[in-house]
């Protein structure tokens, strides 16, 4: 493991948050949040290697972490990353595998080395990002093994929150540019026409709840499930996009189980499958859940359909490629 870079003074370390899998969008995102709410406590960031560590390394020296290159199956690694850290916040996770990332490895291994971890370095709280309808028992292999993940946390010493939520999108990311090609297209195929329902979340209210879940004292050992205030179809959710660009795409309406077929094929011939037939059952899958107990029990605001496409999507949303 690597020495946190940038270390500071030893006054400031029981407020010290660790964030693993740091150099994503909802870490990048978080590290923000929290080095501008309170500078003098830089967050601890721990990722997987020194590509991805140069990416915390590009931000500004305002808001720029500690960072740390541990295993995170490392369960010793990741303790000495936490050291004089008071909570931690679990990032790493897929949503497709690929010959050399598996679930298990990205889900439970990880899990339980920072739950050993936690212990060893006395961790307050481990905030974990999960999936909408995880569970041990599902079908799905990827929901399965993130709630084999949510089930080791939940059991280890140090206390957990689950924070369980659908497509999240946020100003000038991956999702949000995908969204504003899908609504800019003539011609759109969508599988079963669209039906499937999404509730998705803007990135900015996940980062508040993640905040909640490290600063209130009510979250020990959770499971809440959060998202948007508003399902729709993906149809749906497409023209609404769309109509900011007053543009109407057409629909072409795909079997589903030809499109998963298909996926299935892909995994089989490709090492590294642009898509696979696991992700697109959770990507496809209906997400329809009431918000309302969790926005409640973290105290936070949600944001509406409408401005999160206005803020991510629209004519005067950033655009990145």
């Amino acid at each position: 493991m690597t020495q946190p870079s940038n270390p500071a003074g030893a006054q400031d370390d029981a407020a010290r948050v660790l964030v693993t899998g740091a150099n994503g969008q909802i870490g990048l995102r978080l590290i923000e949040r929290l080095a501008r709410a309170n500078p003098r406590v830089p967050v601890r960031a721990a990722v997987r290697s020194a590509r991805a560590a140069r990416t915390l390394e590009a931000l500004s020296e305002a808001i720029r972490p500690e960072i740390c290159i541990v295993d995170y199956g490392d369960a010793g690694q990741i303790a000495e990353a936490a050291r004089g850290c008071r909570h931690a916040v679990h990032l790493v996770g897929i949503l497709r595998e690929t010959a050399t990332s598996r679930y298990r490895d990205a889900h439970e291994a990880s899990s339980r080395a920072i739950a050993d971890a936690a212990a060893q370095a006395n961790l307050r709280r481990i905030v974990y990002l999960s999936i909408l309808e995880s569970g041990p028992q599902s079908p799905n292999a990827c929901l399965a093994s993130k709630g084999r993940a949510e089930q080791i946390l939940l059991n280890a010493k140090t206390p957990a929150l689950i924070l369980r939520v659908p497509m999240v999108i946020g100003p000038g990311d991956f999702t949000a540019n995908i969204v504003r090609r899908e609504a800019l297209s003539r011609v759109l195929p969508l599988a079963a026409g669209g039906r499937s329902r999404t509730q998705p979340i803007y990135a900015g209210d996940l980062i508040e709840a993640i905040v909640a879940g490290l600063e209130r004292d009510d979250l020990d050992d959770l499971v809440l499930d959060l998202a948007g205030p508003e399902s729709l179809s993906q149809r749906e959710f497409i023209e609404r996009a769309a109509q900011l660009y007053g543009r109407r795409p057409r629909f072409v309406s795909l079997p589903r189980g030809l499109i998963l077929f298909f996926a299935g094929l892909a995994e089989r011939f490709f090492a590294n499958p642009p898509i696979t037939k696991t992700a697109l059952e959770v990507i496809l899958a209906d997400d329809d859940v009431d918000p309302e107990p969790a926005r409640r029990k973290l105290d936070i605001e949600l944001t509406s359909l409408d401005e999160i496409l206005r803020r991510c999507v629209g004519p005067q949303a950033p655009q990145t490629e």
